[in-house]
């Protein structure tokens, strides 16, 4: 919509403004919900940062120092040989050097990209595997359970399909800068 002299407003679809020649700069308009999705966006990024450093370095709050990854232990093995569900046994099978670096930075990327605003959409399905493992791994459905069917692993998956959906890596991010760039790809998928 396009505000008049008047103060009425005239109607501009997608299709008209590709047609001559305007692109929607932005996919969300308002100021406050691109700053709104921003802070989000900054969030989620230290829900993902926090862990690396925690496990890496043993920070003492979820790692102790003795059991950090720079001294020499697993950051995954901990958690994967306690888990008690029905997939226990397969998730017990993937700890190693190997889950260990992909885990690692996994969250590390996806992490960075959403602390930069760049590479969202990479970041989402990254971010999103990732959190789909781990709320598999808590097994939900089991009786006890917070709850049955959502829990903050579906939550930050469904946040990371918006953030990437809606360019929130644009405001307070270098999202504008990344897809100018001439980096194969920045200006699409890895938008």
């Amino acid at each position: 919509m396009t505000a008049t002299a008047a103060g009425s407003t005239t109607g501009t679809t997608v299709t008209d403004r590709a047609r001559s020649g305007e692109d929607a700069e932005d996919v969300v308009t308002r100021p406050g919900a691109r700053r709104a999705l921003a802070l989000c966006r900054i969030l989620l990024a230290v829900v993902f940062l926090w862990p690396v450093a925690d496990k890496t370095f043993g920070l003492g709050y979820a790692t102790p120092d003795e059991r950090a990854w720079v001294a020499g232990s697993s950051p995954t093995e901990g958690y994967l040989s306690s888990i008690e569900s029905p997939l226990a046994g397969g998730f017990a099978a993937l700890s190693g050097p190997v889950v260990d670096w992909l885990f690692m930075l996994g969250m590390l990327g996806t992490g960075l990209a959403l602390l930069l605003g760049i590479g969202l959409r990479a970041a989402a399905v990254a971010g999103g595997l990732l959190m789909l493992t781990l709320w598999l791994s808590t097994w939900p459905f089991a009786a006890g359970s917070q709850n049955p069917l959502v829990d903050q692993h579906l939550v930050f998956t469904a946040l990371l399909a918006a953030l990437a959906l809606t360019r929130a890596g644009d405001t307070w991010g270098l999202g504008r800068a990344w897809a100018a760039s001439p980096v194969p790809g920045s200006a699409s998928w890895l938008r």
